[in-house]
């Protein structure tokens, strides 16, 4: 199906969307950090260190999917981070998809299915709901999954208590899928750039906005805002441009890192011919993923800065660590220059304690840059597509 027949599908279907009148004022949802005790995937066996040790991996993971162009393709439940319930269906049914940045569309495994990962919570029917409806076409869903394109009532539950519905969402129905999700996950939530995903679809009835607040710890609910709830503002706010180019992603400027004294400079010749766009900014991917030359100025400058004892990680996977707990770590501030908006990082959204005594940069070298979400942690990350400017505001997102 070709994308400018999507489009023509969002268009006749966004007129019912936009007309909705009840959350104009805006509204907020929970999201669930995958090793919350509230999360479907959390395994209570699993030590801090283990759950931090996974989440560096899921980090790796993902960069490597993102490198190969597609962020679709090979999605798995080890690369879940916050996961958003919502409802489908007429009587509603409760699923739990990825809130996803990286993805353009909101899909779930629907029954029949002819190649289905193993979900262990019951299957969304189709034939059961009375507003469901498959649109004219069939299509390759995305590269993970085959289906049906659809249509039918999306419900979300706001954290004020009442249930928001819109109408002929445009949905994909996976009934022949090669991911390798495994559990209670039903699916995802795209809440990319593309033309089918939720924030597109949503349109003008959210005035192109939404926001969110990860908390500090992930037994902590965090906070996705819609429309006028969405709104970043007041003292602390800075705004950087929001780049078009890209179907899926959201594309920034970085144009430096400062560690004390000293001022890392981002960018390279192939970014600005791309308009200055260099760097992705992602709610799924954990670390902050620099290019070679960037990352490896910048640990010499947090070297500079640490006096501790430096000593290896014991999963191989990160390549600067200290012996410190991260309480006694005394972690130098980084400050992430955005165009127009300097961004401090404190040692929350640059530090993880992998192992007892085992503090490592939350920082690694890949092909692709991702500011990625434990350096948004605590700041209330706003995205104004009308405006094309992303906007950050430090937050103490433990207390939304």
């Amino acid at each position: 199906m070709s994308r400018s027949s999507i489009l023509i599908l969002i268009l006749l279907s966004l007129h019912s969307i936009s007309s909705l009148e009840a959350h104009k004022g805006g509204f907020s949802v929970e999201i669930i950090h995958r090793d919350s005790s509230k999360s479907p995937l959390h395994r209570p066996t699993e030590t801090q260190f283990q759950r931090v040790s996974n989440a560096v991996r899921r980090s790796i993971n993902r960069a490597n999917h993102f490198n190969q162009n597609t962020p679709r393709a090979n999605l798995t439940q080890n690369d879940v981070e916050y996961l958003l319930s919502y409802s489908v269906g007429t009587p509603p049914f409760q699923v739990y998809g990825i809130a996803d940045t990286g993805s353009d569309i909101t899909w779930l495994q629907c029954k029949p299915c002819k190649t289905c990962y193993n979900q262990t919570t019951p299957m969304f029917d189709p034939s059961k709901s009375s507003t469901y409806r498959t649109l004219s076409y069939s299509s390759r869903i995305c590269k993970s999954s085959q289906g049906d394109l659809s249509e039918e009532i999306l419900t979300l539950d706001s954290t004020n208590g009442s249930s928001i519905q819109f109408p002929r969402t445009v949905i994909g129905c996976g009934r022949n899928n090669t991911v390798s999700f495994d559990g209670k996950g039903s699916g995802v939530v795209g809440l990319g750039r593309g033309p089918v995903s939720l924030i597109s679809q949503l349109g003008s009835s959210i005035g192109g906005k939404f926001s969110y607040c990860l908390a500090s710890t992930s037994n902590t609910s965090s906070r996705l805002n819609f429309g006028d709830a969405a709104v970043v503002s007041g003292k602390g706010t800075v705004s950087t441009p929001m780049l078009s180019l890209g179907p899926v992603f959201y594309y920034l400027t970085l144009e430096a890192f400062s560690v004390g004294n000293k001022r890392i400079k981002f960018g390279s010749s192939s970014s600005e011919s791309d308009g200055g766009r260099n760097i992705i900014i992602d709610s799924g991917t954990p670390l902050t993923l620099l290019p070679d030359d960037v990352y490896s100025k910048l640990e010499s400058a947090v070297v500079h800065e640490v006096k501790l004892k430096r000593v290896k990680d014991p999963s191989k996977q990160l390549s600067l660590c200290f012996e410190s707990s991260f309480h006694d770590l005394k972690a130098p501030v980084i400050v992430a220059h955005f165009r127009g908006a300097d961004v401090k990082l404190n040692a929350v959204n640059t530090f993880v304690e992998i192992e007892e005594r085992v503090v490592c940069l939350a920082f690694t070298s890949s092909k692709l840059a991702i500011f990625g979400n434990l350096a948004q942690i605590n700041l209330l990350v706003g995205y104004d597509l009308e405006k094309k400017r992303v906007s950050f505001k430090p937050t103490d997102c433990t207390n939304q």
